[in-house]
């Protein structure tokens, strides 16, 4: 058995990354458990980052969308009206919690470029000193095809790697990594992945709801850039993170790089 719980609860920074499914349509009333799961751990004194996605999703029913636009502009349009709505969902759970969200929308290109790197990593910081919640998002308005992180798993592993994180919560809706896809009845979770551990042999597939992209093969790439850095992954059910957030072991748990301590300046 994994006592990774024990481990997440000695962590100082978490960054805790949550899927469009889990917080739109039918599950939009799940917002408050996920609120309240931060908040707690916020308590603790825990520094945390929100990355998550659901703009476009909460943008799209307003105008009548059954599925994600094909052509850009109607996706930014759609990503323009549902970050703010999203948002604002989020301010109210918070407020129950007298906690106040800070919005931080970044391209691939603040990430990779020096400068607006270290401004993103000083403004989220700064909100970490403000005790507010940072809640992370791609910048779906002006981002383009050619330079969109593609799903926000990638998204929360570098925001992770950039303000040296302890450890990286992916909530999916599924309980964590499977030797095959869960959907098969001998399909069997591993609940741990030591680092280096080769995952060739597993069936791993990514998925695309029509709200939401990503799956399994998001997660575990971006797991392996986290473990590198010497950052701790959890990939667990999104209904799970209260539990998950107070110590107990759900999920698959990567080992970080054990090579690898976090020192923060």
């Amino acid at each position: 058995m994994s006592d990774h719980g024990k481990w997440l609860l000695s962590a100082k920074r978490i960054i805790v990354k949550i899927g469009s499914n889990s917080v739109t349509g039918k599950n939009e009333g799940k917002i408050d458990q996920l609120i309240d799961a931060l908040a707690s751990t916020m308590q603790r004194g825990t520094e945390v980052v929100l990355v998550s996605s659901g703009a476009i999703a909460t943008g799209m029913p307003l105008f009548n969308f059954d599925e994600k636009p094909t052509d850009l502009d109607t996706f930014q349009a759609l990503a323009a009206v549902g970050q703010f709505r999203l948002l604002s969902k989020y301010q109210k759970s918070l407020e129950r919690h007298n906690i106040v969200a800070g919005q931080v929308l970044l391209t691939l290109t603040d990430i990779e470029k020096q400068e607006s790197r270290e401004n993103a990593k000083r403004a989220l910081e700064r909100l970490f000193q403000l005790g507010a919640l940072p809640i992370v998002n791609e910048n779906d308005t002006v981002a383009t095809t050619e330079i969109r992180f593609g799903d926000n798993d990638r998204l929360a592993a570098m925001v992770a790697i950039l303000l040296d994180a302890d450890a990286l919560v992916l909530l999916s809706d599924v309980d964590g990594l499977y030797n095959m896809p869960p959907t098969n009845p001998q399909a069997e979770l591993i609940q741990q992945v030591s680092f280096g551990m080769d995952l060739s042999a597993l069936e791993i597939a990514g998925t695309n709801t029509g709200v939401g992209t990503g799956g399994a093969i998001t997660k575990v790439q971006a797991a392996a850039s986290c473990t590198e850095a010497g950052i701790g992954v959890i990939i667990t059910n999104a209904d799970h993170v209260v539990q998950t957030l107070q110590g107990e072991s759900l999920g698959t748990f990567f080992e970080p790089n054990p090579q690898i301590k976090i020192v923060r300046k």
